[in-house]
């Protein structure tokens, strides 16, 4: 089992990559849990959250079979990416936290990609 300090320093770092990398871009972080993937488009130079979906979102809620797929992990990408275009965002960069970048991380992010996010 992994331990809570091995993942939170491994979040770290890919943040820590991702600020000197990112050159004023938005980030779009993503949380997942069992049953639910969420994510959020963050400015970290205003510390204001831009937007935000997830699988608990009324909207998909009822078109989804379990939020813990990879098909809820691409409805919420696609979401997510029209919410960015309301928000006047397109260019991100991408955090996955702790997580590996495959299964529904991957699937999010690739949704987000074909709603129109360049990251």
């Amino acid at each position: 089992m992994v331990s809570k300090v091995s993942v939170t320093r491994r979040a770290g770092r890919v943040r820590r990559k991702l600020k000197s990398v990112a050159n004023g871009r938005v980030r779009l972080s993503v949380y997942r849990s069992s049953k639910n993937i969420y994510a959020q488009l963050i400015d970290d130079v205003k510390g204001h959250t831009l937007a935000a979906a997830s699988t608990l979102d009324k909207d998909l809620r009822s078109s989804l079979k379990t939020g813990a797929d990879v098909d809820a992990a691409a409805a919420v990408g696609k979401l997510l990416a029209e919410r960015a275009k309301q928000a006047g965002v397109s260019e991100v960069v991408f955090d996955r936290g702790a997580y590996l970048y495959h299964g529904r991380v991957k699937a999010l992010a690739d949704a987000a990609r074909e709603g129109g996010l360049q990251f």
